[in-house]
Protein backbone atom coordinates (compact mmCIF):
# COMPACT_ATOMS: atom_id res chain seq x y z
CA UNK A 1 0.00 0.00 0.00
CA UNK A 2 2.83 2.42 0.85
CA UNK A 3 5.42 2.93 -1.90
CA UNK A 4 7.77 5.38 -0.22
CA UNK A 5 8.91 6.25 3.31
CA UNK A 6 8.08 9.88 2.51
CA UNK A 7 4.46 10.90 3.02
CA UNK A 8 2.96 12.94 0.16
CA UNK A 9 0.51 14.51 2.62
CA UNK A 10 3.33 16.55 4.18
CA UNK A 11 5.88 19.04 2.79
CA UNK A 12 9.14 17.88 1.27
CA UNK A 13 12.15 18.24 3.55
CA UNK A 14 13.68 21.10 1.56
CA UNK A 15 10.49 23.11 2.12
CA UNK A 16 9.98 22.38 5.85
CA UNK A 17 11.31 23.97 9.01
CA UNK A 18 11.14 20.71 10.92
CA UNK A 19 11.23 17.02 10.12
CA UNK A 20 9.72 14.02 11.87
CA UNK A 21 11.17 10.56 11.66
CA UNK A 22 8.77 7.80 12.72
CA UNK A 23 10.43 4.47 13.55
CA UNK A 24 7.83 1.82 12.73
CA UNK A 25 10.11 -1.00 13.85
CA UNK A 26 10.18 0.61 17.31
CA UNK A 27 6.36 0.79 17.26
CA UNK A 28 6.11 -2.91 16.42
CA UNK A 29 8.74 -3.74 19.04
CA UNK A 30 6.88 -1.81 21.72
CA UNK A 31 3.66 -3.71 20.94
CA UNK A 32 5.48 -7.04 21.17
CA UNK A 33 7.07 -6.04 24.48
CA UNK A 34 3.67 -5.18 25.94
CA UNK A 35 2.14 -8.34 24.49
CA UNK A 36 4.82 -10.43 26.15
CA UNK A 37 4.43 -8.61 29.47
CA UNK A 38 0.71 -9.31 29.48
CA UNK A 39 0.58 -12.94 28.42
CA UNK A 40 -1.65 -14.92 28.47
CA UNK A 41 -3.94 -11.91 27.93
CA UNK A 42 -4.34 -10.79 24.33
CA UNK A 43 -2.89 -7.42 23.37
CA UNK A 44 -4.92 -4.87 21.40
CA UNK A 45 -3.79 -1.39 20.35
CA UNK A 46 -5.28 2.08 20.76
CA UNK A 47 -4.84 4.11 17.57
CA UNK A 48 -7.11 7.09 18.25
CA UNK A 49 -5.93 10.64 17.57
CA UNK A 50 -4.49 9.68 14.15
CA UNK A 51 -2.42 6.93 15.75
CA UNK A 52 -1.30 9.30 18.54
CA UNK A 53 -0.10 11.71 15.88
CA UNK A 54 2.11 9.37 13.83
CA UNK A 55 -0.52 8.63 11.18
CA UNK A 56 -3.38 6.16 11.50
CA UNK A 57 -2.59 4.21 8.31
CA UNK A 58 1.06 3.65 9.19
CA UNK A 59 0.34 2.81 12.82
CA UNK A 60 -2.45 0.37 11.99
CA UNK A 61 -0.61 -1.45 9.22
CA UNK A 62 2.51 -1.78 11.35
CA UNK A 63 0.64 -3.14 14.36
CA UNK A 64 -1.45 -5.51 12.23
CA UNK A 65 1.71 -6.92 10.65
CA UNK A 66 3.22 -7.32 14.12
CA UNK A 67 0.30 -9.55 15.07
CA UNK A 68 -2.32 -7.19 16.51
CA UNK A 69 -5.89 -7.92 15.43
CA UNK A 70 -7.98 -5.75 17.80
CA UNK A 71 -7.97 -1.94 17.77
CA UNK A 72 -9.61 0.86 19.73
CA UNK A 73 -10.47 4.30 18.38
CA UNK A 74 -12.34 7.18 19.99
CA UNK A 75 -14.69 8.22 17.19
CA UNK A 76 -16.73 6.47 14.50
CA UNK A 77 -14.97 8.59 11.86
CA UNK A 78 -11.64 7.12 13.02
CA UNK A 79 -13.16 3.66 12.95
CA UNK A 80 -14.39 4.07 9.38
CA UNK A 81 -10.93 5.22 8.28
CA UNK A 82 -9.37 2.28 10.07
CA UNK A 83 -11.79 -0.17 8.43
CA UNK A 84 -10.57 0.97 5.00
CA UNK A 85 -7.00 0.22 6.07
CA UNK A 86 -7.67 -3.07 7.89
CA UNK A 87 -10.73 -4.89 6.51
CA UNK A 88 -10.19 -7.85 8.84
CA UNK A 89 -9.59 -6.06 12.14
CA UNK A 90 -11.84 -5.98 15.20
CA UNK A 91 -12.54 -2.29 15.88
CA UNK A 92 -14.07 -0.85 19.05
CA UNK A 93 -15.26 2.78 19.36
CA UNK A 94 -14.43 3.99 22.87
CA UNK A 95 -16.66 7.06 22.82
CA UNK A 96 -19.65 4.83 22.34
CA UNK A 97 -22.65 5.04 20.05
CA UNK A 98 -23.37 8.32 18.26
CA UNK A 99 -27.12 8.71 17.84
CA UNK A 100 -28.07 8.84 14.18
CA UNK A 101 -24.91 7.04 13.05
CA UNK A 102 -26.04 3.50 13.89
CA UNK A 103 -26.14 2.38 10.25
CA UNK A 104 -22.57 3.60 9.73
CA UNK A 105 -21.35 1.52 12.66
CA UNK A 106 -23.03 -1.53 11.19
CA UNK A 107 -21.77 -0.92 7.65
CA UNK A 108 -18.16 -0.44 8.81
CA UNK A 109 -18.43 -3.31 11.32
CA UNK A 110 -17.60 -1.01 14.23
CA UNK A 111 -18.31 -2.21 17.76
CA UNK A 112 -19.58 0.58 20.01
CA UNK A 113 -18.45 0.62 23.65
CA UNK A 114 -21.78 1.24 25.35
CA UNK A 115 -21.59 3.14 28.61
CA UNK A 116 -25.12 4.29 29.38
CA UNK A 117 -28.60 2.76 29.44
CA UNK A 118 -29.63 5.08 26.61
CA UNK A 119 -26.85 3.82 24.33
CA UNK A 120 -27.77 0.22 25.05
CA UNK A 121 -31.42 0.92 24.28
CA UNK A 122 -30.58 2.78 21.05
CA UNK A 123 -28.29 0.01 19.81
CA UNK A 124 -30.89 -2.62 20.65
CA UNK A 125 -33.63 -0.66 18.89
CA UNK A 126 -31.49 -0.33 15.78
CA UNK A 127 -30.55 -4.03 15.88
CA UNK A 128 -34.21 -5.02 15.98
CA UNK A 129 -34.98 -2.67 13.10
CA UNK A 130 -32.49 -4.51 10.88
CA UNK A 131 -33.39 -7.89 12.36
CA UNK A 132 -29.87 -8.67 13.42
CA UNK A 133 -27.99 -9.17 16.67
CA UNK A 134 -25.24 -6.56 16.77
CA UNK A 135 -22.03 -6.77 18.82
CA UNK A 136 -21.12 -4.27 21.53
CA UNK A 137 -18.76 -3.80 24.44
CA UNK A 138 -20.05 -2.77 27.85
CA UNK A 139 -18.23 -0.01 29.72
CA UNK A 140 -18.59 0.01 33.49
CA UNK A 141 -17.32 3.01 35.46
CA UNK A 142 -15.15 1.96 38.40
CA UNK A 143 -13.97 5.36 39.61
CA UNK A 144 -13.07 7.56 36.65
CA UNK A 145 -16.50 9.24 36.61
CA UNK A 146 -16.25 9.99 32.93
CA UNK A 147 -18.00 7.37 30.78
CA UNK A 148 -19.55 4.07 31.77
CA UNK A 149 -22.45 2.36 33.50
CA UNK A 150 -22.60 2.61 37.25
CA UNK A 151 -22.31 -0.71 39.04
CA UNK A 152 -26.02 -0.46 39.88
CA UNK A 153 -26.89 0.07 36.20
CA UNK A 154 -24.65 -2.82 35.20
CA UNK A 155 -26.34 -5.03 37.77
CA UNK A 156 -29.77 -4.16 36.37
CA UNK A 157 -28.70 -5.27 32.90
CA UNK A 158 -27.08 -8.40 34.26
CA UNK A 159 -30.14 -9.33 36.31
CA UNK A 160 -32.44 -9.53 33.31
CA UNK A 161 -32.02 -10.40 29.66
CA UNK A 162 -29.76 -7.89 27.92
CA UNK A 163 -31.52 -5.44 25.62
CA UNK A 164 -32.83 -7.59 22.73
CA UNK A 165 -30.55 -7.33 19.71
CA UNK A 166 -27.44 -6.33 21.69
CA UNK A 167 -24.76 -9.04 21.74
CA UNK A 168 -22.05 -8.11 24.30
CA UNK A 169 -18.52 -9.14 23.31
CA UNK A 170 -16.37 -7.45 25.96
CA UNK A 171 -16.54 -5.80 29.38
CA UNK A 172 -14.22 -2.82 29.94
CA UNK A 173 -13.34 -0.13 32.44
CA UNK A 174 -10.62 2.51 32.53
CA UNK A 175 -7.97 3.26 35.14
CA UNK A 176 -7.72 6.88 36.32
CA UNK A 177 -4.42 6.85 38.23
CA UNK A 178 -2.36 3.91 36.96
CA UNK A 179 0.43 6.35 36.01
CA UNK A 180 0.96 6.64 39.79
CA UNK A 181 1.35 2.97 40.83
CA UNK A 182 0.92 3.65 44.53
CA UNK A 183 -2.31 5.61 44.21
CA UNK A 184 -5.09 4.02 46.34
CA UNK A 185 -7.69 4.48 43.59
CA UNK A 186 -5.93 1.80 41.51
CA UNK A 187 -6.76 -0.94 44.00
CA UNK A 188 -10.30 0.38 44.51
CA UNK A 189 -10.92 0.33 40.77
CA UNK A 190 -9.51 -3.17 40.52
CA UNK A 191 -11.90 -4.38 43.21
CA UNK A 192 -14.85 -2.63 41.60
CA UNK A 193 -14.01 -4.15 38.22
CA UNK A 194 -13.89 -7.60 39.79
CA UNK A 195 -17.44 -6.96 41.05
CA UNK A 196 -18.54 -5.92 37.57
CA UNK A 197 -16.91 -8.94 36.01
CA UNK A 198 -18.78 -11.23 38.38
CA UNK A 199 -22.01 -9.83 36.91
CA UNK A 200 -20.95 -10.88 33.40
CA UNK A 201 -18.79 -13.97 33.98
CA UNK A 202 -18.95 -15.13 30.36
CA UNK A 203 -17.58 -11.89 28.87
CA UNK A 204 -13.86 -11.30 28.23
CA UNK A 205 -12.67 -8.41 30.41
CA UNK A 206 -10.34 -5.47 29.72
CA UNK A 207 -9.03 -2.97 32.29
CA UNK A 208 -5.37 -2.31 31.49
CA UNK A 209 -4.29 0.76 29.56
CA UNK A 210 -0.54 1.27 29.03
CA UNK A 211 0.09 1.98 32.70
CA UNK A 212 -2.17 -0.89 33.66
CA UNK A 213 -0.08 -3.30 31.59
CA UNK A 214 3.01 -2.15 33.49
CA UNK A 215 1.17 -2.48 36.82
CA UNK A 216 1.30 -6.26 36.77
CA UNK A 217 -0.89 -9.29 36.12
CA UNK A 218 -3.64 -8.33 38.58
CA UNK A 219 -4.70 -5.67 36.07
CA UNK A 220 -4.35 -7.66 32.86
CA UNK A 221 -7.54 -9.75 32.68
CA UNK A 222 -8.25 -10.98 29.12
CA UNK A 223 -7.39 -8.05 26.82
CA UNK A 224 -4.80 -5.27 27.13
CA UNK A 225 -5.47 -1.82 25.65
CA UNK A 226 -2.10 -0.01 25.45
CA UNK A 227 -1.91 3.44 23.88
CA UNK A 228 0.86 5.91 24.78
CA UNK A 229 3.43 3.21 25.54
CA UNK A 230 3.17 1.90 21.99
CA UNK A 231 4.37 5.24 20.69
CA UNK A 232 7.31 5.51 23.09
CA UNK A 233 5.73 7.78 25.69
CA UNK A 234 6.06 7.35 29.44
CA UNK A 235 3.07 5.53 30.91
CA UNK A 236 4.09 5.59 34.60
CA UNK A 237 5.62 8.45 36.51
CA UNK A 238 8.20 6.40 38.43
CA UNK A 239 11.28 4.58 37.15
CA UNK A 240 12.75 4.36 33.68
CA UNK A 241 10.55 4.32 30.63
CA UNK A 242 10.94 0.78 29.21
CA UNK A 243 9.58 1.67 25.78
CA UNK A 244 11.65 2.58 22.72
CA UNK A 245 11.17 6.09 21.28
CA UNK A 246 9.13 6.04 18.09
CA UNK A 247 9.14 9.71 17.02
CA UNK A 248 12.12 12.00 16.50
CA UNK A 249 11.59 15.72 15.87
CA UNK A 250 14.40 17.80 14.39
CA UNK A 251 14.44 21.50 13.57
CA UNK A 252 16.33 23.34 10.83
CA UNK A 253 18.90 25.95 11.88
CA UNK A 254 18.21 29.22 10.09
CA UNK A 255 20.93 31.37 11.62
CA UNK A 256 23.59 31.34 14.35
CA UNK A 257 23.94 34.65 16.17
CA UNK A 258 26.50 36.08 18.58
CA UNK A 259 24.84 37.38 21.74
CA UNK A 260 26.26 39.30 24.71
CA UNK A 261 24.95 39.17 28.30
CA UNK A 262 23.61 42.70 27.86
CA UNK A 263 21.26 41.55 25.08
CA UNK A 264 18.00 39.63 25.35
CA UNK A 265 16.58 37.02 22.99
CA UNK A 266 12.98 36.77 21.86
CA UNK A 267 9.61 38.07 23.04
CA UNK A 268 9.32 39.59 26.50
CA UNK A 269 13.12 39.92 26.80
CA UNK A 270 13.16 36.92 29.18
CA UNK A 271 16.00 35.09 27.41
CA UNK A 272 19.60 36.04 28.22
CA UNK A 273 23.03 34.43 28.29
CA UNK A 274 25.24 34.84 31.36
CA UNK A 275 28.37 35.27 29.20
CA UNK A 276 29.13 36.08 25.55
CA UNK A 277 27.96 33.19 23.40
CA UNK A 278 25.99 32.01 20.40
CA UNK A 279 22.37 31.08 19.83
CA UNK A 280 20.92 29.02 17.00
CA UNK A 281 17.59 30.19 15.63
CA UNK A 282 15.58 27.19 14.42
CA UNK A 283 12.47 27.04 12.27
CA UNK A 284 9.94 25.45 14.66
CA UNK A 285 7.44 27.06 17.02
CA UNK A 286 4.06 26.66 18.60
CA UNK A 287 2.35 26.68 15.17
CA UNK A 288 4.15 23.36 14.72
CA UNK A 289 2.84 21.93 17.98
CA UNK A 290 5.92 22.74 20.06
CA UNK A 291 4.11 24.19 23.03
CA UNK A 292 4.88 27.76 24.09
CA UNK A 293 5.33 26.63 27.69
CA UNK A 294 8.42 24.63 26.70
CA UNK A 295 10.41 27.84 26.39
CA UNK A 296 12.40 29.76 28.97
CA UNK A 297 10.36 31.97 31.28
CA UNK A 298 10.58 33.75 34.60
CA UNK A 299 9.43 30.49 36.25
CA UNK A 300 11.13 27.79 34.15
CA UNK A 301 14.49 27.15 32.52
CA UNK A 302 12.67 25.54 29.60
CA UNK A 303 13.48 22.48 27.54
CA UNK A 304 16.64 21.60 25.63
CA UNK A 305 17.66 20.34 22.20
CA UNK A 306 20.58 18.09 21.23
CA UNK A 307 23.29 17.89 18.60
CA UNK A 308 26.49 15.83 18.44
CA UNK A 309 26.60 15.05 22.15
CA UNK A 310 25.67 18.55 23.32
CA UNK A 311 22.49 19.56 25.17
CA UNK A 312 21.25 22.93 23.98
CA UNK A 313 19.06 24.89 26.44
CA UNK A 314 16.22 26.95 25.02
CA UNK A 315 16.86 30.69 25.25
CA UNK A 316 13.75 32.81 25.65
CA UNK A 317 10.21 31.98 24.69
CA UNK A 318 8.89 29.67 22.01
CA UNK A 319 7.31 31.88 19.37
CA UNK A 320 4.92 30.94 16.60
CA UNK A 321 7.53 29.79 14.10
CA UNK A 322 10.93 30.04 15.84
CA UNK A 323 12.90 29.14 18.93
CA UNK A 324 16.44 29.96 20.03
CA UNK A 325 18.90 27.48 21.56
CA UNK A 326 22.18 28.11 23.32
CA UNK A 327 24.96 26.61 21.15
CA UNK A 328 27.88 28.34 22.87
CA UNK A 329 29.43 24.97 23.87
CA UNK A 330 29.20 23.49 20.37
CA UNK A 331 32.07 23.86 17.86
CA UNK A 332 31.12 26.32 15.15
CA UNK A 333 31.60 23.75 12.39
CA UNK A 334 29.06 21.42 14.06
CA UNK A 335 26.11 23.79 14.15
CA UNK A 336 25.59 26.24 11.31
CA UNK A 337 22.91 27.37 8.92
CA UNK A 338 21.22 24.24 7.56
CA UNK A 339 22.14 21.97 10.49
CA UNK A 340 19.39 19.89 12.14
CA UNK A 341 18.89 19.89 15.91
CA UNK A 342 16.94 17.18 17.73
CA UNK A 343 14.13 18.60 19.83
CA UNK A 344 12.97 15.19 21.05
CA UNK A 345 13.79 11.61 20.19
CA UNK A 346 16.45 9.17 21.38
CA UNK A 347 18.58 11.85 23.11
CA UNK A 348 15.88 14.19 24.46
CA UNK A 349 12.83 12.27 25.72
CA UNK A 350 9.49 13.59 24.54
CA UNK A 351 8.26 13.50 28.13
CA UNK A 352 11.16 15.74 29.21
CA UNK A 353 10.03 18.39 26.73
CA UNK A 354 6.43 17.92 27.78
CA UNK A 355 7.39 18.28 31.43
CA UNK A 356 9.15 21.56 30.72
CA UNK A 357 5.92 22.76 29.11
CA UNK A 358 3.83 21.65 32.08
CA UNK A 359 2.06 18.87 30.19
CA UNK A 360 2.44 15.22 29.12
CA UNK A 361 3.87 13.45 26.09
CA UNK A 362 0.38 12.63 24.80
CA UNK A 363 -0.23 16.31 24.05
CA UNK A 364 3.01 16.80 22.13
CA UNK A 365 2.39 13.69 20.03
CA UNK A 366 -1.21 14.45 19.17
CA UNK A 367 -0.36 18.09 18.36
CA UNK A 368 2.29 17.21 15.77
CA UNK A 369 1.91 19.72 12.95
CA UNK A 370 1.28 19.05 9.29
CA UNK A 371 4.08 21.57 8.57
CA UNK A 372 6.73 18.94 9.33
CA UNK A 373 8.29 16.81 6.63
CA UNK A 374 7.68 13.19 7.62
CA UNK A 375 9.76 10.09 7.04
CA UNK A 376 8.78 6.56 8.04
CA UNK A 377 11.64 4.15 8.66
CA UNK A 378 12.32 0.78 10.21
CA UNK A 379 10.04 -1.46 8.15
CA UNK A 380 9.54 -2.28 4.50
CA UNK A 381 6.34 -0.42 3.64
CA UNK A 382 5.81 -1.90 0.16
Amino acid sequence: MFRSPFSPAYPREQHAGGRLTVDLAALAGNWRKLRDLGQPAQCAAVVKGDGYGIGLDHAANTLWNAGCGTFFVALPEEGMRLREVLPGATIYVLNGLFRGAEADYREAKLIPVLGSPGEIEDWGRFARSVERELPAALHVDTGMNRLGLTLAEAESFAGVEMEPGVAPQLLISHLACADAPGHPLNRRQLEAFAEARALFPDLPASLANSAGVLSGPDYHFDLLRPGIALYGGRAQNDGNNPMAPVVTLEARVLQVRDVTPEESVGYGAVGCLDKPGRVAIVSVGYADGLLRGAGESELSAGAAGWIAGHRLPYVGRVSMDLIALDVTSVPEQVVERGSWIELFGSHIAIDEVAGAAGTIGYELLTDLSRRYARRYVGLDLR
